[in-house]
């Protein structure tokens, strides 16, 4: 009994990625969950209380996964500045990945304190990851320089989900060009 619920749970959790990558949050209902489980609408509120629920759940599976993929990325290089251009890379690469494109529409959504603090908590592990690199860098506020990296990551990855002009490609080598060289031209 209990491996049919951990199938179903899973199954619900897949569908609402499914849900949110398409969709946006609108997209994301119990009828809805329940049309592409096969369960009733009754029994999809056996396994999460609310979409805030779903939303939980997902944020606690999905962003372990993706910080350890930042993580393992950076571990694959040894100077601090390609660990910089590792992190941003990492992420700008998991855009595409439904896992990704389903958090940044729970992102953008009207959440609960609940579930806004679990997002809060878990970007906030991911911004941990660079602070040391950028302290070797000799950034004397590492960890406010972190956030401002994470904010040009953020922008690039919104960049790149809008469907704009530019290549993703393009977008992710200015971003990391921002971050490795600020402002100035890469030949400078």
């Amino acid at each position: 009994m209990a491996e049919h619920r951990t199938m179903q749970r899973g199954a619900l959790l897949d569908a609402a990625r499914s849900l949110l990558s398409e969709g946006g949050t609108e997209a994301l209902t119990f009828p809805a969950l329940a049309e592409r489980t096969g369960l009733a609408r009754s029994s999809v509120y056996e396994y999460f209380r609310s979409r805030a629920a779903v939303v939980e759940e997902l944020c606690a599976v999905d962003f372990p996964l993706w910080a350890a993929e930042v993580e393992a990325a950076m571990q694959r290089v040894d100077s601090p500045e390609d660990k910089v251009e590792a992190y941003v890379r990492a992420q700008l690469d998991l855009v595409g990945d439904r896992r990704h494109r389903a958090v940044v529409a729970i992102s953008a959504s009207e959440l609960d304190d609940g579930a806004r603090e679990k997002i809060r908590a878990a970007h906030g592990g991911l911004v941990a990851m660079i602070v040391e690199a950028l302290a070797e860098l000799g950034q004397e506020q590492p960890r406010l320089a972190a956030m401002l990296l994470q904010g040009v990551v953020d922008a690039a990855v919104r960049r790149i989900e809008l469907g704009a002009a530019e290549d993703p490609t393009a977008i992710a080598e200015t971003a990391v060009s921002m971050v490795l060289r600020g402002v100035r031209s890469a030949g400078a």
